[in-house]
């Protein structure tokens, strides 16, 4: 990238989905690019099922593919073997009763131009056609990946009912995340969410001064419609994980949910020319899902001295990924990256502190910031069809709502977490204490809700009063009740950094920015923001 003082990017936006591989989204665009590493018509790869059936890559057009491969890490061992060539065979091994149809789904692509948001894109932008996630196993580790460097050694998801899992391990992770490093400078962040977001397993995340930076999907949309200067520096997008508008890509809801909000996140930043104008956006996806890719991930660097799960000496499998924005051009760039590319290039471009050895080791995405001039013929907007927006299949599409995967378990168990107030100063005991008895008032709500409840299965959330669903929306409530009591216990949290002369100037002001974010007041704009601010929360009893 060069010197990075000419780095143009100002913002930088993460949309991170979920399960699908390369070669299954990505890799028809080697007809565009004969030179990608994608899907050659003309010499497909295959598989084979232990009946010596073989499986080719083909095309395919299923939007509403009703199947979740495994994809943890011994799942993964299988897929690999023979040079990738083991996807058909564990997947009919987990699934000794899946048909010929379903085996084939691993194997299959989507045909050029199928997708309307990842593909326009991938035609109008930077295709990185060797991004592999961070390690051969499931979304958990590999999302912390992304954001941490790490996964503190733990690959076996809670709840993916293979394993039984440290469940405290899990929601205990305390390791420095990218949310830290960018506090530390005092730089602008949010975590857009849709329902329970995924980073609210880490440990710092729950914590008073950074929940006060997290909103709901809205809030990204109106923020791109304000000033430049106000849009944070560092955004991260977390998808619909639950319900009937889940968005994050993953089987079996319909595949054209993720486009839409592919789409919407590009239009809401395109339409903002300013803020376009400074703005990059990266769209990659978790992991791979079990679905087939022919390129064999290369050795890793292990992030840390935590190997109680796996070595962490090989990258997982190829995943896809996108470099959008007016400073990238139209090409593909064929340098391996993993997650931590992304933690690589936002640690060098703002100075940061480290995030382990990985991200130490791994390439920046920056390289690919090749123009001195932004460009001007980038596309003003993404449409999808009224047929792409309605699934072909309603009653598959209902069926899907109720499917409970590995990933919606351990979301479920995040809510007996992120209940309790995790503050710093509080003894360990306090908190194991808070935890049995909110664990207990759940019991025995569960036990007492069909009392008072309509003999229904239709309800209502609070966070989406005007609609009646399906969803689980229990779950959604009491993450919203979290964070709602969160953000109150974040102004007396954040007026005590605001007032501490012993952090950094930079720091403090962070926490003006936060104060400004929950409030609604315009701190920011003040000329001595951080007296402003104290002045403020002095009126209010703070």
């Amino acid at each position: 990238m060069g010197d990075q003082i000419q780095d143009p990017i100002k913002h930088v936006v993460v949309l991170m989905l979920e399960n699908h591989s390369f070669d299954q989204m990505l890799g028809c665009m080697k007809q565009v690019y004969p030179h990608l590493e994608g899907v050659d018509a003309a010499n497909p790869k295959s598989n084979q099922d232990d009946d010596g059936k073989i499986y080719t890559q083909i095309e395919t057009t299923e939007r509403q593919m009703f199947l979740d491969p495994h994809h943890e890490v011994e799942h993964v061992a299988v897929q690999l073997e023979g040079g990738n060539g083991g996807f058909v065979k564990d997947y009919s091994r987990s699934y000794s009763t899946s048909t010929p149809l379903a085996r084939q789904f691993i194997m299959s692509h989507y045909p050029l131009d199928f997708l309307p948001a990842l593909h326009r894109l991938a035609r109008e932008f930077t295709i990185c056609d060797h991004w592999f996630s961070s390690l051969p196993g499931p979304t958990w580790p590999n999302r912390f990946f992304a954001l941490t460097g790490t996964s503190n050694g733990r690959v076996a998801m809670p709840g993916d009912g293979e394993h039984t899992v440290d469940a405290a391990g899990w929601f205990e992770q305390d390791q420095t995340t990218i949310f830290d490093r960018i506090t530390e400078k005092g730089i602008h962040w949010k975590v857009y969410f849709h329902d329970i977001p995924q980073t609210s397993v880490l440990l710092h995340q729950r914590l008073p001064h950074n929940a006060a930076r997290y909103f709901y999907i809205n809030q990204f949309y109106a923020d791109a419609r304000g000033a430049k200067e106000d849009f944070p520096l560092f955004s991260f997008i977390e998808p619909d994980f639950m319900g009937a508008d889940e968005n994050d890509d993953h089987p079996p809801h319909d595949i054209m949910k993720a486009q839409k909000l592919i789409a919407d996140v590009y239009n809401a930043i395109r339409a903002n020319e300013t803020l376009w104008q400074s703005t990059l956006l990266i769209v990659f996806y978790d992991e791979h899902g079990g679905f087939y890719d022919h390129v064999v991930p290369p050795a890793a660097v292990p992030p840390d001295d935590h190997h109680e799960e796996y070595s962490f000496k090989q990258l997982g499998i190829r995943v896809p990924a996108l470099l959008v924005s007016p400073w990238i051009d139209q090409r593909v760039e064929q340098t391996q990256f993993d997650h931590t590319s992304v933690l690589k290039y936002l640690t060098d471009k703002w100075s940061l502190g480290p995030l382990g050895k990985r991200t130490a080791a791994a390439t920046s995405i920056g390289m690919a910031l090749t123009r001195t001039t932004p460009r001007t013929d980038t596309i003003a907007r993404i449409e999808l069809t009224a047929d792409q927006l309605t699934p072909p299949d309603a009653e598959l599409e209902e069926k899907a709502e109720g499917m409970v995967t590995a990933h919606h378990t351990a979301l479920q168990t995040i809510i007996d977490y992120v209940r309790i107030d995790v503050v710093e100063a509080l003894p360990k005991w306090y908190s194991w204490i808070a935890r049995l008895i909110e664990a207990f008032k759940r019991a025995c709500n569960g036990v007492l809700r069909p009392l008072y409840r309509e003999p229904s299965d239709i309800s209502a959330s609070m966070t989406q009063p005007d609609r009646l669903s399906r969803e689980q929306t229990p779950l959604r409530d009491d993450f919203a009740e979290f964070l709602r009591h969160q953000k109150l216990q974040a102004v007396s949290a954040l007026a005590l950094r605001i007032r501490d002369r012993s952090l950094s100037p930079e720091v403090r002001e962070h926490a003006v920015q936060s104060l400004a974010g929950i409030t609604g007041r315009r701190f920011l704009h003040e000329p001595d923001m951080i007296n402003h601010a104290n002045k403020w929360l002095m009126q209010h009893g703070k």
